[in-house]
């Protein structure tokens, strides 16, 4: 008997010693952050257990021997993997992003080398294979790639011309930085052109980061920046070509090559844009300027070392875009009325970076521009030219250093800018000789993991601005500012997050504004630049994202944003006494933005569909009147589908743009705009056809935009909706 009992205490000695827990920690294996609601399963039973805040899991009353485990988690491919029970170690596992996780690219603008995901500033990411869809819609500029994003609209500023400008939550374009690789090349006199003047094909990726962003970027960043991140060479070549055609007569040319030969790399982007003068409401005013653009863009790679890395590149275009009557610009006639916009852009960039011990990194970066451009109204107009040469450099020293739970980013910058009128006339009331501006900034930034649901980035930035007239030495009271900034990130679980920012900036005093680039800065005193102050905001964003994986094949995404902006003190033009002439002031009030912006992705295997509906309500509180700010749509929706294989990508978009107010205060009509696009791939390219705004809505099916004689046509003072209608355009793509 007593041996009965001694063996039935040995077998349930053996059966309860037989079962033990496994411990485990989960993070993703590109940016080595904990993974928050990962599934870990024990194959073959019903044994499972999820992932806590930090990461980690255990699973109980595991038999001892050799098993086996599945991990899961939502945008992560699933790992199934053998365990040997017991054991005293915890199970580390590094899981993959899957292919449709769009959140693991990395973000270069917030320089702390974290993905989308990680990152606590909110940052929206246009990749290359949505950069090379919207290539085969408009190979010619970036207009239509930010046109199609939630919350930003691009303001056509001239009938003619056909010049535009960037707003993003509502506010004009000054206060947005264009950027391109860090590099602030495309502000100032560049502005109103720069949208036009800039191809795509030579981008790895586009950040777009909305609020304000002024501890790294200082001046400018008031409503966001958008940041066009240009390729690196890599072992493997890359060729490719790329030409297009279009209905309204135009035609883009593009090569693109880049390589890494051991310690050397070279990229060269070449391209020549083309557009014959098109008039689709044939009231023999162009709605398409006649365009000739040539592009040249080389950059050289140095890599002495494995932790150093530098790069010098020239940038280099030269533009002549004519628009009006169109006799005169066929030479049919030697009169009639014509606008023509001629600029050259040579820039110039230097970068090093260096890798040093203890996870620590420093960056030397400098840029030159020369930007000359000239506008040129006809004598029937009373010969008006404006004639100006903008130079503007931009150097930058900054140390990163990596620790365990923090990024530290310390630097200084400067930024100077001269403005010179070279007009050989321009009207009695304007100073040949313009201002001098200097901006001298030291800025610190920490992104802190407080735990593995909270990150935290904070900023703080010192700028020095003063501005003069360039042809004196007698300086102006110099401005300062002290610029906090925020963002807090919060992760609920592997499915929700949401981030929380806001912070002060400013703008230095342009005399580039909306305003005056529709009147191309005619009847201007333009040295009163030097008499107003600069502008300053403070801000607050607030967005929740939601991610799951409905089933194997069905991904779905939501992201939800508010935000508000207050601007004082903003810059607008105002009569000189009872003249013609217009002087830059300081508004008596300020500006405020508020709104909301709603994005809902679908994936369903190769079927990607986006939904974007942006709520807008930008007003004017100037001398005691409230209004809303003119061409600002409140209701914008963006809907697109896309189907993508090995062989064919075809895809359907369709806008939706709400009432606008008018200069006058009248209201405008809303409209939708529908496109279409297909695209057959084989390995040395592809063929593509668009079909954009196939419904051929435009302005001028609402009203006359020409009035008056050809010689003196008075114009349509609000340009709210598309003016060159419907358009199609295809081509081919190679890739050797």
């Amino acid at each position: 008997m007593k041996n009965v009992c001694l063996f039935l205490l040995l077998s349930l000695s053996n059966i309860t010693f037989g079962q033990d827990s496994l411990r485990l920690s989960v993070r993703s294996r590109l940016a080595q952050q904990v993974i928050p609601g990962a599934a870990v399963l024990l194959l073959g039973t019903s044994n499972g257990a999820v992932t806590d805040a930090s990461g980690n899991a255990t699973l109980r009353n595991v038999p001892t021997g050799p098993q086996r485990i599945r991990i899961s988690a939502v945008g992560f491919e699933t790992v199934t993997q053998t365990v040997t029970v017991p054991t005293t170690d915890t199970l580390r596992i590094a899981l993959t992003p899957s292919d449709e996780e769009l959140e693991e690219v990395i973000v270069t603008s917030t320089r702390t080398g974290r993905t989308v995901a990680d990152e606590p500033t909110r940052v929206e990411i246009i990749d290359g294979e949505e950069l090379d869809e919207k290539a085969n819609m408009q190979p010619g500029n970036i207009s239509v790639i930010l046109r199609e994003s939630t919350g930003i609209q691009v303001q056509q500023t001239s009938v003619t011309s056909a010049n535009a400008t960037l707003r993003i939550q509502g506010l004009d374009g000054r206060y947005t930085q264009l950027l391109q690789d860090g590099f602030p090349l495309y502000s100032g006199f560049a502005s109103g052109l720069s949208l036009m003047q800039i191809p795509p094909l030579n981008l790895q990726q586009v950040e777009v980061i909305k609020g304000c962003q002024s501890t790294l970027y200082g001046s400018g960043a008031i409503a966001g920046l958008v940041n066009l991140i240009t390729k690196s060479p890599t072992a493997e070549r890359e060729l490719s070509f790329l030409v297009n055609g279009t209905s309204a007569l135009g035609l883009d040319l593009n090569g693109y090559y880049a390589q890494r030969y051991g310690k050397l790399g070279v990229t060269l982007y070449a391209t020549h844009n083309r557009q014959r003068a098109y008039d689709p409401n044939k009231d023999q005013f162009s709605d398409i300027p006649d365009i000739r653009r040539t592009t040249l863009q080389p950059k050289l790679f140095w890599y002495p070392n494995e932790t150093t890395t530098l790069s010098a590149g020239l940038i280099y275009s030269n533009e002549d875009r004519i628009g009006g009557y169109l006799p005169v610009l066929h030479e049919q006639r030697q009169d009639g009325y014509t606008e023509e916009n001629d600029s050259r852009r040579v820039a110039t960039q230097f970068r090093l970076d260096k890798r040093l011990a203890n996870s620590a990194a420093l960056t030397v970066k400098n840029s030159f521009s020369r930007f000359r451009r000239s506008i040129t109204l006809p004598a029937q107009t009373n010969a008006y030219r404006f004639d100006g040469n903008q130079l503007s450099t931009f150097t930058e020293v900054s140390y990163f250093k990596h620790r365990q739970k923090s990024d530290w980013i310390f630097g200084a910058n400067l930024w100077t800018d001269e403005f010179r009128n070279e007009s050989p006339v321009n009207g009695s009331i304007v100073d040949p000789l313009v201002y001098r501006q200097g901006i001298t900034g030291l800025f610190i930034q920490n992104t802190l993991t407080l735990s593995p649901a909270l990150s935290l980035e904070s900023g703080l930035r010192g700028d020095l601005v003063t501005t003069r007239p360039s042809n004196t030495s007698d300086r102006e009271a110099p401005e300062f500012f002290l610029l906090p900034r925020f963002s807090l990130l919060y992760r609920a679980s592997a499915q929700w997050t949401s981030r929380l920012g806001g912070g002060l900036g400013y703008k230095a005093p342009t005399l580039f504004t909306e305003e005056a680039e529709r009147q191309s800065f005619r009847n201007i005193r333009l040295t009163s630049v030097r008499d107003v102050q600069s502008e300053e905001s403070a801000g607050l964003n607030w967005d929740i994202n939601y991610r799951t994986e409905l089933t194997d094949d069905l991904t779905l995404s939501v992201n939800q944003l508010f935000f508000y902006t207050r601007l004082n003190r903003p810059v607008i033009l105002d009569y000189i006494g009872f003249s013609l002439a217009q002087q830059l002031v300081n508004a008596r009030g300020h500006i405020d933005t508020r709104g909301f912006e709603t994005n809902v992705r679908v994936v369903y295997k190769d079927i990607h569909a986006f939904l974007g509906y942006s709520f807008i309500d930008t007003k004017r509180h100037f001398n005691g009147l409230s209004d809303a700010l003119p061409l600002t749509a409140k209701h914008r929706l963006y809907m697109t589908t896309l189907y993508e294989t090995e062989r064919l990508k075809t895809g359907f978009e369709a806008f939706y743009t709400g009432r606008q107010q008018r200069s006058n205060g009248g209201l405008t009509r809303p409209y939708w705009s529908l496109g279409y696009m297909i695209e057959r791939k084989w390995k040395w390219g592809s063929i593509f056809v668009n079909f954009e705004n196939f419904l051929d809505v435009r302005q001028s099916r609402f009203e006359t935009l020409v009035t008056g004689t050809p010689q003196q046509p008075t114009f349509v003072s609000d340009i709210y909706a598309p003016t060159d209608g419907r358009i199609i355009n295809g081509g081919f793509k190679l890739k050797l």
